[in-house]
């Protein structure tokens, strides 16, 4: 009778998460996923958090946080700690990683968790101590840290240990990151720091220059994603959009097609567009010969923009595939590397202690 193996491993991992569990976090500028070693994605909320502005104790993270956003007494604040992927405000970063950490973990008895974190890949030493501390002090035990383009790339199932170039397309709230990878490694890469957000403040000033209407962060996001567009579509779809009129300070409301949101985000595209380039010209000859045949990957909740992989086909003239779900490639990557860290050691940043 043939003795497997699988069983006994099982019942090992079952028993060694009954005492840890680690978990893999993709910090991001507009939303935080939490992936537990075992228990597969956790925790989808936004990176946002409220506070008490006399006691500075935490009132709301995430959603409930983010409801309160542009709508707070003088006494609450509701705060986005993240800008352009890095670490805006220290303090209210451990905040909310400690208030996540605390509603994903299970009762443990031993030990803390090892945390794997996502950051950009054009992050400074400075910029990733900031990360590593905030994690440490939100209770990990150890902190690693993965470039996120590599995360996404794990995360569709790209062959990153082989010889054989892929470009992977990561748009987020904060940042673009573009990067051919190979090898472990991320071989020629630009990350630009525009991206989701800098399409709602793009979509904000439009309307504030043609309509004469002032709009919050949230409402332009809300048109971002229910009539934006990146490349012109045969049916034009409009929205009612209610605001404060700029010259009499009373609300009111206007009209706005898909057509004008187009137009409002050009710029923010045309850089991306720009960006795409320059990593595409800096890329080696024989791996630019692979990317011909195996074309460009996007990730990214910014992925989810309609037809940016069209406008991005139509630039390269190279094939564009969009991950089955954008905005949750990198968490799945990172809960990858998290459940087998031997395979994937060469990926994760080796961060020297002061």
């Amino acid at each position: 009778m043939a003795f497997s193996i699988k069983p006994v491993v099982r019942f090992f991992k079952q028993l060694r998460s009954q005492f840890m569990s680690d978990v893999a976090i993709d910090l991001g500028t507009c939303t935080t996923l939490i992936y537990v070693d075992g228990r597969g994605i956790v925790l989808n909320e936004p990176t946002v958090v409220a506070i008490d502005v006399k006691t500075q104790k935490c009132l709301a993270a995430g959603l409930e946080a983010k409801k309160m956003l542009g709508r707070t007494p003088g006494e609450i604040r509701a705060i986005r700690p993240m800008k352009d992927g890095v670490i805006a405000d220290f303090e209210m970063v451990e905040l909310l990683l400690h208030t996540f950490i605390e509603k994903v973990q299970k009762k443990r008895l031993f030990t803390r968790p090892r945390v794997i974190i996502c950051v950009p890949s054009g992050i400074t030493e400075v910029e990733k101590r900031a990360v590593r501390d905030s994690a440490e002090a939100a209770g990990a035990r150890e902190v690693f840290l993965v470039s996120e383009p590599i995360a996404a790339a794990i995360g569709i199932n790209l062959p990153v240990h082989s010889p054989t170039g892929n470009m992977i397309i990561d748009i987020g709230g904060g940042t673009t990151e573009i990067a051919v990878i190979a090898l472990d490694g991320i071989v020629t890469n630009s990350s630009i720091r525009i991206a989701g957000d800098e399409m709602d403040d793009a979509i904000l000033q439009y309307i504030k220059k043609s309509y004469n209407l002032i709009i919050g962060e949230q409402t332009a996001e809300r048109i971002k994603m229910e009539i934006g567009n990146a490349f012109p579509v045969l049916e034009e779809k409009s929205i009612e959009v209610r605001g404060r009129d700029l010259v009499s300070g009373i609300p009111k409301t206007i009209k706005l097609t898909s057509h004008e949101v187009r137009e409002a985000i050009q710029e923010p595209l045309s850089m991306i567009i720009e960006a795409i380039r320059l990593t595409l010209e800096r890329t080696p000859p024989e791996l630019a010969a692979d990317i011909v045949n195996s074309g460009i990957y996007m990730a990214g909740g910014g992925s989810l923009l309609k037809g940016i992989d069209t406008l991005v086909r139509e630039e390269t003239n190279l094939p564009v595939m969009i991950a089955e779900e954008p905005n949750k490639a990198i968490v799945i990557g990172a809960g990858r590397i998290l459940e087998d860290m031997s395979q994937y050691e060469k990926v994760i940043f080796q961060m020297k202690r002061e």
